[in-house]
Protein backbone atom coordinates (compact mmCIF):
# COMPACT_ATOMS: atom_id res chain seq x y z
CA UNK A 1 0.00 0.00 0.00
CA UNK A 2 1.47 3.33 -1.06
CA UNK A 3 0.24 6.56 0.52
CA UNK A 4 1.40 10.13 -0.07
CA UNK A 5 0.50 12.86 2.40
CA UNK A 6 0.26 16.37 1.00
CA UNK A 7 1.05 19.33 3.29
CA UNK A 8 2.30 22.89 2.79
CA UNK A 9 5.21 22.18 5.16
CA UNK A 10 6.65 19.25 7.08
CA UNK A 11 7.61 21.07 10.29
CA UNK A 12 6.23 24.62 10.32
CA UNK A 13 2.77 24.96 11.84
CA UNK A 14 0.62 22.63 13.90
CA UNK A 15 -0.99 20.90 10.91
CA UNK A 16 2.42 20.23 9.34
CA UNK A 17 3.83 18.74 12.53
CA UNK A 18 0.94 16.33 13.10
CA UNK A 19 0.99 15.31 9.42
CA UNK A 20 4.70 14.51 9.69
CA UNK A 21 3.97 12.46 12.81
CA UNK A 22 1.22 10.60 10.97
CA UNK A 23 3.57 9.75 8.11
CA UNK A 24 6.06 8.23 10.55
CA UNK A 25 3.30 6.39 12.41
CA UNK A 26 2.02 4.87 9.17
CA UNK A 27 5.53 3.81 8.21
CA UNK A 28 6.00 2.18 11.61
CA UNK A 29 2.77 0.26 10.91
CA UNK A 30 4.16 -1.08 7.64
CA UNK A 31 2.60 1.39 5.19
CA UNK A 32 4.79 2.91 2.45
CA UNK A 33 3.90 6.48 3.45
CA UNK A 34 5.66 9.56 2.10
CA UNK A 35 5.09 13.29 2.39
CA UNK A 36 5.03 15.90 -0.36
CA UNK A 37 5.43 19.56 0.63
CA UNK A 38 6.00 23.07 -0.65
CA UNK A 39 8.54 23.83 2.09
CA UNK A 40 10.87 21.07 3.33
CA UNK A 41 12.72 21.69 6.60
CA UNK A 42 13.37 18.17 7.89
CA UNK A 43 16.11 15.86 6.66
CA UNK A 44 13.76 12.90 6.16
CA UNK A 45 14.30 10.89 2.99
CA UNK A 46 10.56 10.28 2.93
CA UNK A 47 9.73 13.98 2.47
CA UNK A 48 10.15 15.72 -0.87
CA UNK A 49 9.30 19.08 -2.42
CA UNK A 50 6.40 18.84 -4.85
CA UNK A 51 7.77 21.15 -7.56
CA UNK A 52 10.64 23.53 -8.30
CA UNK A 53 10.70 26.51 -5.86
CA UNK A 54 10.05 29.05 -8.62
CA UNK A 55 6.79 27.33 -9.59
CA UNK A 56 5.65 27.12 -5.99
CA UNK A 57 6.43 30.80 -5.42
CA UNK A 58 4.68 31.81 -8.66
CA UNK A 59 1.47 30.04 -7.62
CA UNK A 60 1.66 31.55 -4.13
CA UNK A 61 2.08 35.11 -5.42
CA UNK A 62 -0.64 34.70 -8.05
CA UNK A 63 -3.21 33.66 -5.44
CA UNK A 64 -2.16 36.39 -2.97
CA UNK A 65 -2.52 39.03 -5.70
CA UNK A 66 -6.06 37.91 -6.53
CA UNK A 67 -6.98 37.98 -2.84
CA UNK A 68 -5.35 41.37 -2.33
CA UNK A 69 -7.46 42.84 -5.13
CA UNK A 70 -10.62 41.10 -3.91
CA UNK A 71 -10.27 42.36 -0.31
CA UNK A 72 -9.69 45.98 -1.31
CA UNK A 73 -5.91 45.84 -0.73
CA UNK A 74 -6.32 45.11 2.97
CA UNK A 75 -3.08 43.65 4.37
CA UNK A 76 -4.74 42.70 7.67
CA UNK A 77 -6.86 39.96 6.08
CA UNK A 78 -4.49 38.99 3.27
CA UNK A 79 -3.36 35.78 5.01
CA UNK A 80 -6.67 34.97 6.66
CA UNK A 81 -8.11 34.04 3.26
CA UNK A 82 -7.43 31.17 0.87
CA UNK A 83 -9.21 30.34 -2.37
CA UNK A 84 -7.63 27.16 -3.75
CA UNK A 85 -7.52 28.92 -7.11
CA UNK A 86 -3.79 28.44 -7.72
CA UNK A 87 -1.32 25.64 -7.13
CA UNK A 88 1.36 23.42 -8.59
CA UNK A 89 0.85 20.22 -10.56
CA UNK A 90 1.58 17.60 -7.90
CA UNK A 91 0.35 14.85 -10.24
CA UNK A 92 3.65 15.12 -12.06
CA UNK A 93 5.57 13.95 -9.01
CA UNK A 94 6.36 10.22 -9.11
CA UNK A 95 5.23 9.69 -5.51
CA UNK A 96 1.74 10.88 -6.42
CA UNK A 97 1.74 8.84 -9.61
CA UNK A 98 2.68 5.68 -7.69
CA UNK A 99 0.36 6.25 -4.72
CA UNK A 100 -2.81 4.28 -4.14
CA UNK A 101 -4.13 6.94 -1.75
CA UNK A 102 -3.52 10.68 -1.59
CA UNK A 103 -4.00 12.20 1.88
CA UNK A 104 -4.55 15.94 1.65
CA UNK A 105 -3.84 18.01 4.74
CA UNK A 106 -3.21 21.79 5.02
CA UNK A 107 -2.63 22.61 1.34
CA UNK A 108 -3.37 26.33 1.08
CA UNK A 109 -1.46 29.49 0.13
CA UNK A 110 -1.15 28.48 -3.50
CA UNK A 111 0.13 24.95 -2.96
CA UNK A 112 -2.67 22.67 -4.23
CA UNK A 113 -5.65 24.04 -6.15
CA UNK A 114 -9.22 22.79 -6.25
CA UNK A 115 -8.70 22.10 -9.94
CA UNK A 116 -5.68 19.93 -9.15
CA UNK A 117 -7.67 17.93 -6.58
CA UNK A 118 -10.30 17.27 -9.24
CA UNK A 119 -7.55 15.92 -11.54
CA UNK A 120 -6.25 13.64 -8.79
CA UNK A 121 -9.75 12.30 -8.30
CA UNK A 122 -10.17 11.70 -12.03
CA UNK A 123 -6.89 9.76 -12.08
CA UNK A 124 -8.63 7.07 -10.03
CA UNK A 125 -6.72 7.56 -6.81
CA UNK A 126 -8.43 7.42 -3.45
CA UNK A 127 -8.49 10.79 -1.67
CA UNK A 128 -8.59 11.35 2.07
CA UNK A 129 -8.69 14.96 3.22
CA UNK A 130 -7.80 15.67 6.84
CA UNK A 131 -9.39 18.91 8.06
CA UNK A 132 -7.27 20.87 10.54
CA UNK A 133 -9.51 23.94 10.56
CA UNK A 134 -12.78 25.19 9.01
CA UNK A 135 -11.57 26.00 5.48
CA UNK A 136 -13.19 22.94 3.89
CA UNK A 137 -16.67 24.03 5.04
CA UNK A 138 -16.44 27.79 4.43
CA UNK A 139 -15.90 29.90 1.37
CA UNK A 140 -12.45 31.34 2.05
CA UNK A 141 -11.76 31.59 5.80
CA UNK A 142 -10.00 29.12 8.08
CA UNK A 143 -11.96 30.09 11.17
CA UNK A 144 -15.45 31.56 10.95
CA UNK A 145 -15.42 32.75 14.58
CA UNK A 146 -18.86 34.30 15.17
CA UNK A 147 -19.80 34.42 11.48
CA UNK A 148 -22.54 31.95 10.52
CA UNK A 149 -22.55 32.52 6.76
CA UNK A 150 -21.09 29.03 6.25
CA UNK A 151 -24.54 27.70 7.19
CA UNK A 152 -25.56 29.08 3.81
CA UNK A 153 -23.61 29.68 0.62
CA UNK A 154 -21.04 32.14 2.05
CA UNK A 155 -21.37 35.66 0.67
CA UNK A 156 -20.82 39.23 1.88
CA UNK A 157 -17.72 37.94 3.64
CA UNK A 158 -16.56 40.16 6.55
CA UNK A 159 -12.94 39.48 5.61
CA UNK A 160 -13.51 41.20 2.26
CA UNK A 161 -14.74 44.41 3.90
CA UNK A 162 -16.39 46.76 1.44
CA UNK A 163 -15.66 44.30 -1.35
CA UNK A 164 -18.03 41.76 0.20
CA UNK A 165 -21.14 41.16 -1.90
CA UNK A 166 -23.67 38.51 -2.86
CA UNK A 167 -21.32 37.10 -5.50
CA UNK A 168 -17.99 37.92 -3.86
CA UNK A 169 -14.84 35.83 -3.69
CA UNK A 170 -16.17 33.77 -0.78
CA UNK A 171 -19.32 32.87 -2.69
CA UNK A 172 -17.41 32.02 -5.86
CA UNK A 173 -14.99 29.79 -3.95
CA UNK A 174 -17.87 28.14 -2.05
CA UNK A 175 -19.47 27.07 -5.34
CA UNK A 176 -16.15 25.74 -6.68
CA UNK A 177 -15.77 23.62 -3.57
CA UNK A 178 -19.35 22.43 -3.80
CA UNK A 179 -18.80 21.33 -7.40
CA UNK A 180 -15.69 19.40 -6.33
CA UNK A 181 -17.42 17.67 -3.43
CA UNK A 182 -20.47 16.66 -5.47
CA UNK A 183 -18.40 15.04 -8.19
CA UNK A 184 -15.91 13.21 -5.99
CA UNK A 185 -15.74 10.42 -3.44
CA UNK A 186 -13.44 12.24 -1.04
CA UNK A 187 -13.44 10.90 2.50
CA UNK A 188 -12.99 13.73 4.99
CA UNK A 189 -11.29 13.31 8.36
CA UNK A 190 -12.06 15.78 11.15
CA UNK A 191 -9.46 15.89 13.91
CA UNK A 192 -12.11 16.54 16.57
CA UNK A 193 -15.80 15.88 17.10
CA UNK A 194 -16.38 19.62 17.35
CA UNK A 195 -14.97 20.16 13.86
CA UNK A 196 -16.96 17.23 12.48
CA UNK A 197 -20.21 18.59 13.93
CA UNK A 198 -19.63 21.99 12.35
CA UNK A 199 -18.87 20.39 8.99
CA UNK A 200 -22.01 18.25 9.13
CA UNK A 201 -24.10 21.34 9.91
CA UNK A 202 -22.58 23.43 7.12
CA UNK A 203 -24.34 23.94 3.81
CA UNK A 204 -21.18 22.93 1.96
CA UNK A 205 -20.41 19.61 3.68
CA UNK A 206 -23.68 18.39 5.18
CA UNK A 207 -23.84 15.44 2.77
CA UNK A 208 -20.14 14.52 2.59
CA UNK A 209 -18.41 11.47 4.07
CA UNK A 210 -16.84 12.55 7.39
CA UNK A 211 -15.06 10.45 10.02
CA UNK A 212 -13.34 11.62 13.21
CA UNK A 213 -9.71 10.66 13.80
CA UNK A 214 -7.66 12.82 16.19
CA UNK A 215 -4.11 13.94 15.61
CA UNK A 216 -1.35 11.54 16.59
CA UNK A 217 1.09 12.37 19.37
CA UNK A 218 4.51 10.75 19.92
CA UNK A 219 4.05 8.89 23.20
CA UNK A 220 6.12 5.94 24.35
CA UNK A 221 5.33 2.42 23.13
CA UNK A 222 3.19 1.67 26.14
CA UNK A 223 1.85 3.45 29.20
CA UNK A 224 4.30 1.48 31.37
CA UNK A 225 7.21 3.13 29.52
CA UNK A 226 6.14 6.62 30.53
CA UNK A 227 8.04 8.33 33.38
CA UNK A 228 6.56 7.82 36.84
CA UNK A 229 4.29 10.40 38.38
CA UNK A 230 6.02 12.07 41.29
CA UNK A 231 5.52 15.18 43.34
CA UNK A 232 5.17 18.09 40.94
CA UNK A 233 6.01 21.76 41.14
CA UNK A 234 2.84 23.79 41.54
CA UNK A 235 3.17 25.41 38.13
CA UNK A 236 1.07 26.14 35.05
CA UNK A 237 2.35 25.67 31.48
CA UNK A 238 0.93 28.07 28.89
CA UNK A 239 2.43 28.21 25.43
CA UNK A 240 1.92 28.70 21.70
CA UNK A 241 3.94 29.31 18.56
CA UNK A 242 2.98 32.97 18.98
CA UNK A 243 1.91 33.65 22.54
CA UNK A 244 0.16 36.97 21.84
CA UNK A 245 -1.87 35.73 18.88
CA UNK A 246 -5.31 37.19 19.76
CA UNK A 247 -6.95 33.78 19.48
CA UNK A 248 -4.75 32.32 22.26
CA UNK A 249 -6.42 34.39 25.00
CA UNK A 250 -3.41 35.81 26.86
CA UNK A 251 -5.49 38.69 28.35
CA UNK A 252 -8.03 36.12 29.58
CA UNK A 253 -5.26 34.18 31.30
CA UNK A 254 -3.91 37.34 32.98
CA UNK A 255 -7.36 38.19 34.31
CA UNK A 256 -7.86 34.59 35.50
CA UNK A 257 -4.66 34.81 37.56
CA UNK A 258 -5.87 38.05 39.12
CA UNK A 259 -9.07 36.28 40.14
CA UNK A 260 -7.07 33.39 41.62
CA UNK A 261 -5.13 35.91 43.73
CA UNK A 262 -8.38 37.53 44.87
CA UNK A 263 -10.18 34.26 45.68
CA UNK A 264 -7.35 31.96 46.82
CA UNK A 265 -4.31 33.95 47.87
CA UNK A 266 -2.64 30.81 49.26
CA UNK A 267 -2.78 29.15 45.81
CA UNK A 268 -1.61 32.34 44.08
CA UNK A 269 1.39 32.70 46.40
CA UNK A 270 2.56 29.13 45.86
CA UNK A 271 1.98 28.74 42.13
CA UNK A 272 4.13 29.75 39.15
CA UNK A 273 3.25 30.46 35.53
CA UNK A 274 5.68 29.26 32.86
CA UNK A 275 5.09 30.54 29.32
CA UNK A 276 6.84 29.64 26.07
CA UNK A 277 6.67 30.78 22.45
CA UNK A 278 7.36 33.89 20.46
CA UNK A 279 5.77 37.18 21.48
CA UNK A 280 5.63 40.38 19.46
CA UNK A 281 4.67 42.62 22.38
CA UNK A 282 6.65 41.59 25.51
CA UNK A 283 4.81 44.25 27.53
CA UNK A 284 1.78 41.93 27.58
CA UNK A 285 3.71 39.64 29.92
CA UNK A 286 4.24 42.39 32.50
CA UNK A 287 2.39 42.56 35.82
CA UNK A 288 1.27 38.96 36.13
CA UNK A 289 -0.61 38.32 39.37
CA UNK A 290 1.63 35.33 40.26
CA UNK A 291 5.27 34.39 39.82
CA UNK A 292 6.07 34.11 36.13
CA UNK A 293 8.88 32.97 33.85
CA UNK A 294 8.86 33.33 30.06
CA UNK A 295 11.17 30.97 28.17
CA UNK A 296 10.61 32.14 24.59
CA UNK A 297 10.72 29.52 21.81
CA UNK A 298 11.94 26.21 23.22
CA UNK A 299 13.04 22.80 21.97
CA UNK A 300 10.93 19.65 22.09
CA UNK A 301 13.20 18.13 24.76
CA UNK A 302 12.95 21.25 26.92
CA UNK A 303 9.18 21.24 26.60
CA UNK A 304 9.05 17.61 27.68
CA UNK A 305 11.05 18.50 30.79
CA UNK A 306 8.53 21.23 31.58
CA UNK A 307 5.58 18.88 31.25
CA UNK A 308 7.24 16.22 33.40
CA UNK A 309 7.69 18.67 36.27
CA UNK A 310 4.60 20.89 36.01
CA UNK A 311 1.22 20.28 37.61
CA UNK A 312 -1.10 21.99 35.09
CA UNK A 313 -1.31 22.85 31.39
CA UNK A 314 -3.73 25.59 30.41
CA UNK A 315 -5.35 26.82 27.21
CA UNK A 316 -7.24 30.12 27.20
CA UNK A 317 -7.93 30.04 23.46
CA UNK A 318 -11.18 31.40 22.07
CA UNK A 319 -11.21 28.57 19.49
CA UNK A 320 -9.08 25.45 19.11
CA UNK A 321 -9.64 22.52 16.77
CA UNK A 322 -7.63 20.12 18.96
CA UNK A 323 -5.17 21.90 21.32
CA UNK A 324 -1.85 20.08 21.09
CA UNK A 325 -0.40 21.55 24.27
CA UNK A 326 -3.29 20.09 26.28
CA UNK A 327 -2.73 16.61 24.82
CA UNK A 328 1.04 16.76 25.31
CA UNK A 329 0.75 18.08 28.85
CA UNK A 330 -1.87 15.47 29.76
CA UNK A 331 0.37 12.73 28.41
CA UNK A 332 2.93 13.65 31.06
CA UNK A 333 0.41 13.93 33.87
CA UNK A 334 -0.33 17.65 33.84
CA UNK A 335 -3.93 18.53 34.66
CA UNK A 336 -5.44 20.21 31.53
CA UNK A 337 -7.55 23.33 32.03
CA UNK A 338 -9.43 24.89 29.12
CA UNK A 339 -12.52 26.60 27.78
CA UNK A 340 -15.16 24.44 26.13
CA UNK A 341 -15.07 26.00 22.67
CA UNK A 342 -13.61 23.59 20.15
CA UNK A 343 -12.03 20.17 20.36
CA UNK A 344 -11.15 20.47 24.06
CA UNK A 345 -13.97 18.09 25.01
CA UNK A 346 -12.22 15.32 23.05
CA UNK A 347 -9.31 15.67 25.49
CA UNK A 348 -10.96 16.57 28.81
CA UNK A 349 -13.73 14.85 30.72
CA UNK A 350 -14.67 17.59 33.18
CA UNK A 351 -13.56 16.84 36.76
CA UNK A 352 -12.30 13.41 35.72
CA UNK A 353 -9.41 14.16 33.36
CA UNK A 354 -9.20 17.92 33.75
CA UNK A 355 -11.24 21.10 33.94
CA UNK A 356 -13.50 22.22 31.09
CA UNK A 357 -15.13 25.59 31.58
CA UNK A 358 -18.19 26.85 29.63
CA UNK A 359 -17.35 29.50 27.03
CA UNK A 360 -18.91 32.92 27.62
CA UNK A 361 -17.92 36.55 27.97
CA UNK A 362 -14.23 37.41 28.57
CA UNK A 363 -14.91 37.89 32.28
CA UNK A 364 -16.86 34.63 32.51
CA UNK A 365 -14.04 32.84 30.72
CA UNK A 366 -11.45 34.26 33.11
CA UNK A 367 -13.60 33.28 36.09
CA UNK A 368 -13.98 29.73 34.78
CA UNK A 369 -10.24 29.30 34.22
CA UNK A 370 -9.51 30.72 37.67
CA UNK A 371 -11.86 28.17 39.23
CA UNK A 372 -10.09 25.47 37.24
CA UNK A 373 -6.67 26.50 38.54
CA UNK A 374 -7.91 26.52 42.14
CA UNK A 375 -9.53 23.10 41.64
CA UNK A 376 -6.44 21.60 39.99
CA UNK A 377 -4.18 22.86 42.78
CA UNK A 378 -6.09 20.72 45.27
CA UNK A 379 -6.14 17.45 43.29
CA UNK A 380 -4.35 14.30 44.49
CA UNK A 381 -1.55 12.61 42.59
CA UNK A 382 -3.88 9.80 41.52
CA UNK A 383 -5.74 12.02 39.05
CA UNK A 384 -2.54 12.47 37.07
CA UNK A 385 -2.33 8.76 36.28
CA UNK A 386 -5.95 8.81 35.13
CA UNK A 387 -5.25 11.82 32.90
CA UNK A 388 -2.11 10.30 31.42
CA UNK A 389 -3.73 6.96 30.63
CA UNK A 390 -6.68 8.73 28.99
CA UNK A 391 -4.41 10.82 26.77
CA UNK A 392 -2.32 7.82 25.78
CA UNK A 393 -5.35 5.71 24.93
CA UNK A 394 -6.90 8.40 22.74
CA UNK A 395 -3.92 9.93 20.95
CA UNK A 396 -0.92 7.58 20.74
CA UNK A 397 0.54 7.29 17.24
CA UNK A 398 0.05 3.54 16.82
CA UNK A 399 -3.69 3.72 17.48
CA UNK A 400 -4.16 6.73 15.19
CA UNK A 401 -2.23 4.96 12.42
CA UNK A 402 -4.57 1.96 12.75
CA UNK A 403 -7.59 4.21 12.30
CA UNK A 404 -6.15 5.71 9.11
CA UNK A 405 -5.22 2.29 7.75
CA UNK A 406 -8.86 1.27 8.12
CA UNK A 407 -9.93 3.98 5.66
CA UNK A 408 -7.03 3.97 3.20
Amino acid sequence: MKVVLISKSDTIGGAAIVTYRLMNALRDAGVDARMLVAEKNSDSEFVDVAAPPRKIKRAFLAERLKIFIANGFNRKTLFKIDTGANGVNILRHPWVQEADTVCLNWINQGFVSIKQIRKIQKSGKKIIWTMHDMWNMTGICHHAFNCKRYLGECSECPLLGKKGSENDLSNQTWHRKRKLYKKSNIKFVAVSNWLADIARNSALMHDTNIVVIPNAFPFKNSISDLPPISKRDLSIIFGAARLDDPIKGLPTLKRALEIVKEKASDVASSIKLITFGEIRNPKLLKKMAIKHEHLGPISKDRLQDLYENASMVLSASDWETLPGTLVEGAAYGCIPIALHHGGQADIIDHLSTGWLSPFGTPEENAQGLADGIIWAASQPTTIRETIRKSAYTKFNEAEIAKKYIEII
